[in-house]
Formats: structure tokens, C-alpha cells, sequence
């Protein structure tokens, strides 16, 4: 993923939590604000309360592959995901239906893929 898209600076954080809209679902927690830009910015975060560094390295990914798969989103956000503690131990479908579920409840997603017709 090449650094324009991913979100960094301290400001951009405080913005995102202070004036964006955020949606808790099972295994996930999702902030969401507009950037005023033509691409999306995110960020994936694991807290220690998540586990050991291996737990949060594996949350992060989990969390970065079920954004991949899910594809179409809304452009022109700031979106930072939060692992739970409830992550662990569960499997990338589990992770993507929970995103899914938060990204539908926030209103970004912008198009429904075959997969989820049937």
C-alpha cells in the first residue's frame, strides 16, 4: 500500500475522533470522517489490550486483508479501524462480515459484489 493512503499524522487522528462518526461492531471498531481528497486514508490499530505483539501483528492483518477482499469503498474518507480484544483466535470471514457490517452501518460501501448475492 503506498504511503499517500495511509493515515499518519497526529492532527488527522484527532480530526477523524473529534468531528467523525464511528461504529462499534463484534470484532472491530471503525471511525470514519471526509478528507476532502479523491482517495481514502486508513489506519489499523491493535492495542495491548488486544494481546502480545504476535496477537496484534496478526489483528492488523486480519483487518487489512478483509478491507482488501471487501473491495468498493466510498472515496473521499479517513477511516481508522480498531482491533477488540475479541479478534483473537478468529478467522478472516469472521473479521470481513464484521467491517462489512460497520462499513454498511457508516454508509461508505458503494456497491454490492456477487459473493454477498447469494
Amino acid at each position: 500500500m503506498l504511503s499517500k493512503y495511509v493515515l499518519r499524522r497526529d492532527e488527522d487522528f484527532k480530526r477523524v475522533y473529534k468531528r467523525g462518526k464511528s461504529v462499534g461492531s463484534r470484532y472491530v471498531v471503525v471511525f470514519c470522517c471526509r478528507n476532502g481528497l479523491k482517495y481514502n486514508r486508513m489506519a489499523w490499530l491493535a492495542s495491548r489490550k488486544v494481546g502480545n505483539s504476535v496477537q496484534r501483528n496478526r489483528a492488523r492483518r486480519l483487518m487489512k486483508e478483509s478491507v482488501r477482499q471487501i473491495g468498493d469503498i466510498e472515496t473521499g474518507y479517513d477511516i481508522i479501524l480498531i482491533a477488540r480484544k475479541t479478534i483473537n483466535d478468529r478467522k478472516c470471514a469472521d473479521v470481513k462480515k464484521s467491517i462489512e457490517t460497520a462499513f454498511k452501518k457508516l454508509k461508505i460501501r458503494t456497491k454490492v459484489t456477487a459473493d454477498e448475492n447469494r
